[in-house]
C-alpha cells in the first residue's frame, strides 16, 4: 500500500461482504458432509444467498483474515506483480469442477490477485453439504476461513455461478442485491433462472482495486508459498 490512508479506505470496502456465519473457519462445518450425488428433496423451497444483517455483521473478519494469510505468503515475493490466494477444494469433491471454473473465471478477470489451488497452506478451503441458510462464507478472524456450498442451492441455482459469487467475497466484495442478472454479486435475488458467472467491469475493476500493490502490508518473512 501507498499509504495508510489508501489501507483504510480499500479495507472500508470490504465492510459489506455477505457472509452467512460466525463459525469458526478452521473446523469443518457442522452441516458439511461429503456425498457423491448431492440432491434436493421434492417440495423444497428455493434455497436463497439473499444476505441478513448477522451475515453483514461478519463479513469485515472474512476478508481481514484472507489478508493476513496472504500476507505472510507475500514476503517470500514482495514484487511479484499479483498477489496469489491459495485455496483447498479437497473438502468439496462435488464441486470440483465449479471451483476451478470460479477460480479460472476470477483468473481472467483480474490482473492483481489470482487464485490457485494448494494441497496445504491454503488460504482459505471449500466444503461442501446441507444447509438451510444455502452457501456462505465464513471466518474465525484469525486466518482461517472457509467457503460453504450447499447442494440443494446449487440444483436450484447455475451451481457455477454460486461457487463464483461465494468466491467474490474471499476477493472482498460486497452482495449487491438489487436483481440484476448482469451482477455476478447480486446472487439469489436475480432468480434461478439466472445463468451469469461473471463479474461485470465494476466488480472486475474493485477487486483490482482493493489488490492494488499488494493491499495487505506483510507482517512477518515466511519461507514460501505452499507446493500444489
Amino acid at each position: 500500500m501507498k499509504s495508510s490512508r489508501t489501507s483504510a479506505r480499500l479495507l472500508a470496502l470490504a465492510l459489506g461482504l455477505g457472509l452467512a456465519s460466525s463459525a469458526l473457519g478452521a473446523a469443518v462445518p457442522a452441516s458439511a458432509k461429503t456425498a457423491a450425488a448431492p440432491s434436493a428433496a421434492a417440495g423444497t423451497s428455493v434455497a436463497r444467498y439473499a444476505g441478513s444483517g448477522e451475515e453483514a455483521a461478519n463479513n469485515k473478519a472474512f476478508f481481514e483474515a484472507v489478508l493476513k494469510s496472504v500476507a505472510e505468503k507475500r514476503a517470500a515475493q514482495p514484487y511479484a506483480q499479483a498477489v496469489t490466494v491459495y485455496y483447498n477444494a479437497s473438502q468439496a469433491p462435488s464441486f470440483r469442477s465449479q471451483i476451478s471454473s470460479a477460480a479460472s473465471i476470477w483468473n481472467s478477470s483480474e490482473s492483481n490477485v489470482k487464485l490457485q489451488e494448494a494441497s496445504s497452506g491454503a488460504d482459505f478451503s471449500y466444503y461442501e453439504g446441507n444447509d438451510p441458510r444455502g452457501s456462505y462464507a465464513s471466518t474465525d478472524g484469525h486466518g482461517s476461513g472457509y467457503v460453504f456450498l450447499d447442494y440443494t442451492q446449487s440444483q436450484q441455482y447455475d451451481s457455477v455461478r454460486v461457487a463464483t459469487h461465494e468466491t467474490g467475497h474471499v476477493l472482498g466484495l460486497p452482495d449487491d442485491y438489487n436483481g440484476a442478472c448482469s451482477e455476478l454479486m447480486s446472487g439469489g435475488s436475480a432468480g434461478p433462472s439466472c445463468t451469469n458467472r461473471y463479474p461485470n467491469v465494476t466488480e472486475r475493476s474493485r477487486v483490482d482495486q482493493l489488490w492494488a500493490n499488494g493491499l495487505a502490508q506483510t507482517p512477518r518473512t515466511v519461507t514460501g508459498p505452499p507446493t500444489t
